[in-house]
């Protein structure tokens, strides 16, 4: 998806050799590697001149709509009281049997030693990326940066997070995590493969939202983390925390730049190359079709949602994501039709950097731009 807010300019000339050819290294005709992968170009690799990180918005309400703040889902925190619940239990239950002798300290072990053994497995995490990522910085990755530190203001946080780029390997992935006091998001290298101006920026920024929104949402914490410990051992109850996590994430990542959410979930589909060819809206609406018992366990056991009911949760922004049962009834609203910035939602004047995915100074909505002229839906649907 090209954008028209970023000018672009002309990508360097190839090596000899490689004018209309296929390059040696990459196999791909085109692709000079002093540039970058396909779709990257010069120009969208220079900052453009801001006067600071973007406020977020004046208003505080949260809301599954573009604006206000992004909406927690509303079952994530009943699930993780009760798997905390159930994580203290286990853990004293543990210590009784094994004071008492009724299970040796061999198999007690994994679970009394949690709080360690999570604290050694997220700092050698983050060791792995100081020592073996990219450091997304201004100079390194500049685009990536401005979207990470957007992003964190958009949601509020006081504090930048870390942000890496990790060998893929083919793999599409990104996650966020934390050590100590750090927070910190890896994105896999590639996903920048779908960040080129000639292809879906939106898609990458998204992603990039979603991950700092999982740490706007406290999801990184080393206490949330132990408190969870046992969540592999909670298939359903578990899984569907886990879930709930993932549509909170998804909400932040579509408040910071909604016109990403559907290239970021055919990314997922279809992988860096084929994803222009999944047609999202053909893919969501299976969610209320695809139906029985395994696909019910399927979603149940897993800790995403599945792709079809993630897809409709972010095109029907008046309720929130499914979590065990398919989504049976059609949207309540059109795709994101209907919505309006409620009034004073950003602070007037500002000068947000171009594909902020947040109104731009001289008035919002833009000429012809989303969203469409509409009433704001009624409270209770959020």
């Amino acid at each position: 998806m090209q954008s028209d807010d970023l000018p672009l300019s002309k990508p360097h000339p190839e090596p000899d050799g490689e004018q209309g050819g296929s390059n040696p290294v990459t196999g791909l005709a085109g692709w000079n590697p002093a540039v970058g992968p396909p779709g990257w170009a010069p120009g969208y690799q220079t900052p453009a001149p801001t006067s600071g990180p973007p406020a977020g918005p004046t208003q505080h309400t949260r809301g599954l709509s573009p604006f206000g703040m992004p909406a927690r889902h509303i079952l994530e925190i009943p699930l993780l009281t009760v798997v905390v619940v159930l994580t203290a239990l286990f853990f004293v239950l543990g210590v009784l049997l094994t004071v008492l002798g009724s299970i040796p300290f061999q198999l007690s072990a994994p679970l009394l030693l949690a709080p360690l053994i999570l604290w050694l497995q997220r700092g050698m995490l983050f060791a792995s990326l100081r020592t073996s990522g990219v450091k997304i910085t201004p100079t390194q990755f500049p685009d990536a940066h401005r979207m990470v530190t957007e992003a964190a203001a958009r949601f509020g946080m006081t504090t930048v997070p870390d942000a890496y780029v990790v060998l893929g390997n083919g793999a599409i992935n990104a996650f966020a995590s934390g050590h100590g006091f750090r927070r910190f998001v890896a994105v896999n290298s590639d996903l920048f493969e779908i960040g080129g101006a000639a292809r879906d920026p939106d898609a990458l920024a998204f992603i990039i939202g979603h991950e700092v929104g999982h740490i706007a949402a406290g999801h990184v914490s080393y206490w949330r983390w132990l408190g969870m410990y046992t969540v592999p051992y909670l298939p359903i109850l578990g899984g569907s925390l886990q879930r709930a996590q993932e549509y909170t994430a998804d909400n932040h990542g579509y408040c910071y730049r909604h016109q990403g959410a559907s290239g970021a979930m055919r990314t997922l589909a279809g992988g860096k190359y084929l994803n222009a060819l999944v047609g999202y809206d053909e893919m969501a609406d299976r969610a209320p079709v695809e139906r029985g018992f395994f696909v019910w366990l399927y979603n149940g056991l897993v800790s995403h949602p599945v792709l079809t009911w993630r897809m409709w949760a972010l095109r029907d922004r008046s309720r929130h994501g499914n979590l065990l049962w398919r989504p049976n009834r059609k949207p309540a609203l059109p795709p994101n039709a209907g919505f309006l910035p409620p009034a004073d939602a950003f602070p007037p004047g500002r000068n947000y950097p171009p594909h902020s995915g947040i109104p731009q100074p001289g008035g919002y909505p833009p000429q012809g731009g989303y969203p469409p002229q509409g009433t704001y839906p009624p409270p209770n649907q959020y």
